[in-house]
């Protein structure tokens, strides 16, 4: 489940309350900024977004609040996981194949490996299939190349 980790160290801790002990609960994540802000959005607010509250700062407080993790650029990958520690799971979004279109902050595979370790929210199967001109062909590439990756990450 995510939360935005803006809201507040208590609405997260009372999210961690409400999601219980048992082993079986859902994993609690921070979203530290939108990747869907575009560069306007951000440019207008820097000063909030950058001065006063650094995405770093943010899944440290997730993490504070009890968070299981943060989903956040691959951009801030690196520094969060030496902020917070290797069992804090980073999710990533807007993961493409190597030859993939999109609009976004995208980072391949091979930029984020390293970094995340424990999960990728990967985009794979939309807009690089569905825009292609042989949408069989692009999916048998995805396909190829996540086979290729976890072969060479053993």
């Amino acid at each position: 489940m995510t939360l935005h980790a803006s809201s507040g160290t208590a609405v997260m801790q009372a999210a961690r309350e409400a999601a219980g002990n048992r082993k079986d609960r859902p994993k609690l994540l921070g979203v530290t900024v939108l990747t869907s802000f575009d560069a306007a959005y951000l440019a207008r607010d820097w000063d909030v977004w950058h001065d006063r509250i650094s995405r770093v700062a943010l899944a440290r407080l997730a993490k504070h609040a009890g968070l299981d993790g943060a989903v956040c650029s691959a951009l801030e990958a690196r520094a969060i996981r030496r902020a917070c520690g290797p069992k804090f799971v980073i999710l990533i979004p807007g993961v493409r194949p190597s030859r993939g279109a999109g609009e976004g902050p995208v980072a391949d595979r091979h930029s984020v490996r390293s970094d995340s370790r424990r999960a990728l929210i990967i985009w794979w199967f939309g807009r690089p299939i569905t825009a292609a001109a042989n949408p069989r062909a692009a999916a048998i590439a995805i396909v190829n190349e996540i086979a290729s990756a976890s072969h060479r990450s053993r």
